[in-house]
């Protein structure tokens, strides 16, 4: 798991606010996951003002056991302790911070690792094995940032010490398949310690399974649709309960989980893309891009174009600092 490059072994000077960064196993690396500890991670990352944000096309996970830390992903800061793992998903934009005096691990692995989401069932009596299973899906988890419990702290850590031994191994097929089915078992067992956690707090465990599927929906067709209407059609239920089951898990109506997800792809494609305003706002679905530009400054206080010149001015001071 030492082996060089790795996908974050040569820190770039960004040319743009945001950096594309994409998965590069090492050359003579034949597995689909990769466990090294934050002192590599630290070599690897290099500066990390220099690297400034990036975009990235894999899954990775930051597990803390020692110090503190501080990551930005999708533009807010996430304070870290021991007990905190991170997941960093494939599109999102974050900013690596200073890791000295930290200790930990960071697992990382390919999109293609996880499976495709399925369409949601659109009745009660549809195949909730399938449903159950898309559960383990690393963006099904209830946040991205989660603390974790001293009994899965424990096994956490076991598991990835284990992992980090057997992926000293000779590779083979055998070995990749154990350490995916590791990966996928680790997700797992983080999704019921989240899931269990909302349980505690007396959601009802329909209610929380409505939330999930109007969220997976959310995230697979949020470009094209920005109403509740359409995503109660498709997952076989009113608006009222729709909104209602939102509410209850996120303290937000849906209306504002959809608008949520919205503001938050034009502040990525804002900040890593070239397009200009209409071209995002075309590709978010607005059909004016007036009709994006006071949406966007109704949700932020910027105008698009303000929000881009100040991600730029800011990457100008990183890298001129």
């Amino acid at each position: 798991m030492m082996n060089e490059p790795g996908p974050l072994h040569k820190p770039r000077t960004p040319r743009r606010p945001v950096t594309p960064v994409g998965y590069q196993a090492p050359a003579d690396y034949a597995l689909d996951v990769e466990l090294y500890p934050t002192a590599e991670l630290q070599r690897r990352v290099g500066d990390a003002d220099a690297r400034g944000l990036e975009r990235i096309d894999f899954h990775c996970l930051i597990y803390l056991t020692e110090g503190r830390y501080l990551h930005v992903v999708d533009f807010e800061t996430e304070a870290m302790t021991p007990g905190s793992l991170l997941f960093l998903q494939p599109g999102q934009v974050h900013r690596f911070g200073d890791l000295s005096g930290c200790d930990g691990w960071l697992l990382v692995f390919k999109a293609e690792l996880l499976p495709t989401r399925a369409e949601p069932p659109t009745h009660a009596g549809a195949d909730k094995a399938v449903d159950e299973l898309e559960l383990a899906r690393l963006d099904d988890l209830p946040r991205s940032h989660l603390r974790l419990a001293a009994a899965t702290r424990r096994a956490v850590t076991e598991t990835l010490e284990r992992m980090a031994d057997d992926a000293r191994r000779p590779a083979s097929r055998a070995l990749n398949q154990l350490l995916r089915s590791q990966v996928q078992s680790l997700l797992m067992r983080l999704w019921l310690d989240a899931a269990a956690s909302e349980a505690d707090q007396r959601i009802e465990p329909v209610v929380l399974r409505r939330y999930w599927r109007f969220r997976a929906a959310v995230e697979r067709d949020f470009m094209r649709w920005h109403g509740v209407a359409a995503y109660a059609d498709r997952l076989g239920c009113s608006q009222k309960s729709l909104t209602r089951a939102a509410l209850e898990v996120t303290d937000r109506t849906a209306k504002a989980v959809i608008t949520d997800r919205l503001v938050l792809e034009a502040k990525r494609l804002l900040a890593h893309s070239l397009l200009p305003v209409a071209g995002i706002g075309d590709q978010l679905g607005f059909g004016e891009a007036t009709n994006f530009v006071k949406f966007y400054r109704r949700e932020t206080g910027l105008t698009p174009g303000d929000f881009r010149a100040e991600q730029r001015s800011r990457g100008a001071r990183i890298r001129n600092s």
